[in-house]
């Protein structure tokens, strides 16, 4: 990966393809950016895609602090800034979906559009998960016994790993699980906790908004997407059924599809 000095933070990214309108990718909790890899040959062969490892995952250096949704928005600002990026589509799942909410609050003018993917606006008001998909979170974030298969149930549907190979998923998801130290796992779960973006959704219908909900997600409960989609102006709504939180790896090329759909129709219209 390359590698890019925004002031106390040392964020590792990476780029693919160089024609086309950009597109930031932003990846969720403990997880690297390469978890894209599913939609970034699909996505750069029409666009400049842009992605990168959040604080206190993977390759990217940072200060040893608490942090919020907040700074994770404005590393992602940054990084545009350095690669010279006036505006992209600004793609978010899960906790990415978190920060790009928040860049699109607080850099509303370096987005073409917004797509936020299983997320939700946070709050005291924020639907939580099941019970069962709370027991499995914890399972795989801090017991590292029953980390791998906590993940693939926590991640995919039944009818999914019926016929997936589990071993071949679970070493794909360690590869893409970066979390640099337990303090760190922290301080990402922290950010989540205190994100609360409900009193500012109506302000980012300046800026056109695809939410994509799975579902059967037991991580974010699929009412959160309903919620976005209502609070902000225009959002526009699309369900992909019988599918859980691992829609990138369920059903890749839909994902990729309603992206680039989203993407031409707003570049259409530029």
């Amino acid at each position: 990966m390359q590698r890019a000095t925004l002031g106390p933070v040392e964020l590792a990214y990476d780029t693919a393809g160089d024609d086309g309108t950009p597109v930031l990718l932003i990846m969720g909790f403990a997880v690297r950016g390469n978890a894209w890899r599913r939609q970034i040959p699909a996505l750069s062969a029409q666009h400049r895609v842009i992605w990168f490892d959040n604080r206190g995952v993977g390759d990217t250096v940072a200060p040893r602090r608490p942090v919020s949704i907040r700074a994770f928005a404005d590393d992602a600002a940054a990084l545009l800034d350095h690669l010279g990026v006036e505006r992209a589509h600004v793609v978010g799942i899960s906790m990415g979906g978190m920060i790009a909410q928040h860049v699109a609050h607080r850099h509303p003018d370096r987005l073409r559009s917004l797509t936020l993917i299983a997320t939700h606006a946070g709050g005291r008001r924020a639907v939580l998960p099941t019970a069962q998909g709370l027991r499995l979170f914890l399972q795989a974030n801090f017991d590292r016994r029953q980390r791998g298969d906590a993940l693939l149930n926590l991640l995919m549907t039944p009818e999914f790993l019926e016929t997936a190979d589990r071993e071949r998923i679970k070493a794909d998801l360690a590869e893409e699980l970066g979390i640099r130290s337990g303090l760190a796992r922290l301080g990402q779960l922290g950010a989540v906790l205190s994100h609360d973006m409900r009193r500012h959704l109506p302000r980012l219908g300046q800026v056109p908004t695809l939410v994509i909900k799975p579902d059967r997600d037991v991580l974010i409960h699929p009412r959160n997407s309903d919620h976005l989609a209502r609070r902000i102006p225009g959002a526009r709504l699309v369900t992909v059924p019988d599918v859980g939180h691992g829609l990138l790896r369920e059903h890749p090329g839909h994902v990729s599809d309603l992206l680039l759909g989203h993407f031409a129709q707003v570049d259409a219209q530029a």
